[in-house]
């Protein structure tokens, strides 16, 4: 790597604030005019110890925050912000990387360049393997990292990564892996996973082609096999606990804009009890802030909803227990904790900042 890189590298090693003399945080927003980046923007405009630095979006350069994003036009900052070539990115401390899969790989010499640290929103590299890359992703497998990626889920991952490039979670990954964590970290199951995942429109991104009028009203098959989630879900789930699952993976569309819900059927070992289950869950997300076990759920309006979670940074997860099976339920707003508001909370500890500012915990509802 250059010198001015090494220079970056020094500097992170010296500690993972960045606020030297107590300034704000500068950070720059990759491919803002999506759905994703317009998440980050708006979380970020409410937090106390960020500098909104650089918003970069190609087709857009030159337009301002309210014109591409009208939910955020009102805000009193917003008239001051606007979209600007990649090219003119500035140095930053942390650049949160919204770009479409398959093209952050291109980009990613000059975004190292000129920021401390990268937050990775997109798939190109959460995967390790070099077969599943291939098959999953095959824009990425032509371009690999100039360094390699930490995958990192804050709730999960023993303690924040050095590397100044991280990964976070996919949003139906992470509702699977917040679902099915305790279990495997306990030794409560046996390997083979049945996973129904169901998810909000925006989960196909600003430019997805389907038409309203398709989705409106509809519920579909999204992929009963071969999505890409599936591979990351069990290399989380080894990487975290060791274990390795025999997964069936299927995914539905909703007719909703934003929402997961994920449930997870599995089968209990000879002499688990429910009670080792609930142990299992209260020791997994105790002192977690954003994942909250909905405990002894009786009645519907118990387990995690989409109601409960849409607009917040929170997941809930719930589990059954009856008969030697376990199911597991988990719900998550895609744009908040399965993107966003993650990756904020990534930046939140790894900044020194306390793990919840700036991050909603309450939904929107009706």
């Amino acid at each position: 790597m250059a010198d001015h890189d090494h220079d970056h590298d020094q500097s992170q090693s010296q500690s993972h604030d960045p606020r030297r003399g107590g300034r704000k945080v500068r950070v720059a927003v990759v491919g803002a005019s999506g759905y994703t980046g317009g998440e980050v923007i708006r979380l970020l405009l409410e937090h106390p110890g960020v500098e909104l630095a650089f918003l970069s979006a190609e087709r857009n350069a030159g337009a301002t925050l309210g014109s591409v994003h009208p939910w955020l036009r009102n805000h009193p900052a917003a008239a001051g912000l606007k979209f600007r070539p990649l090219a003119e990115l500035e140095e930053v401390d942390i650049a949160f990387g919204c770009l479409p899969t398959g093209a952050l790989p291109e980009h990613l010499p000059l975004i190292a360049e000129r920021a401390r640290r990268v937050l990775n929103l997109g798939g190109d590299f959460r995967l390790r393997d070099q077969a599943e890359v291939e098959a999953y992703y095959p824009k990425t497998a032509k371009n690999p990292p100039i360094e390699d990626f930490a995958y990192y889920v804050p709730e999960l991952s023993p303690s924040v990564p050095e590397s100044r490039f991280i990964s976070l979670p996919g949003c139906m990954a992470v509702t699977t892996i917040y679902a099915l964590y305790p279990l495997f970290a306990a030794s409560l199951i046996d390997p083979r996973v049945v996973v129904d995942a169901k998810t909000g429109s925006t989960g196909g991104g600003r430019g997805s082609g389907e038409p309203p009028a398709e989705r409106s009203g509809n519920f579909r098959v999204h992929k009963l096999y071969g999505h890409r989630h599936a591979p990351e879900i069990g290399q989380a789930i080894a990487e975290f606990t060791g274990a390795t699952m025999d997964l069936r993976f299927s995914t539905h569309s909703l007719d909703v804009a934003r929402g997961i819900m994920v449930t997870a059927y599995t089968d209990l070992l000879p002499g688990v009890s429910p009670l080792d289950v609930k142990r299992a869950y209260a020791k997994a997300y105790v002192g977690k802030p954003f994942v909250r076990v909905r405990t002894a759920p009786k009645a519907p309006q118990d387990f995690p909803m989409l109601k409960a979670v849409v607009g917040s940074n929170v997941a809930e997860v719930a589990i059954a227990v009856r008969d030697g099976q376990c199911v597991a339920v988990a719900a998550l707003d895609n744009l908040v904790k399965g993107a966003a508001g993650q990756a904020i909370q990534a930046m939140n500890l790894i900044c020194g900042f306390d793990e919840t500012a700036g991050l909603p915990t309450t939904a929107v509802s009706p």
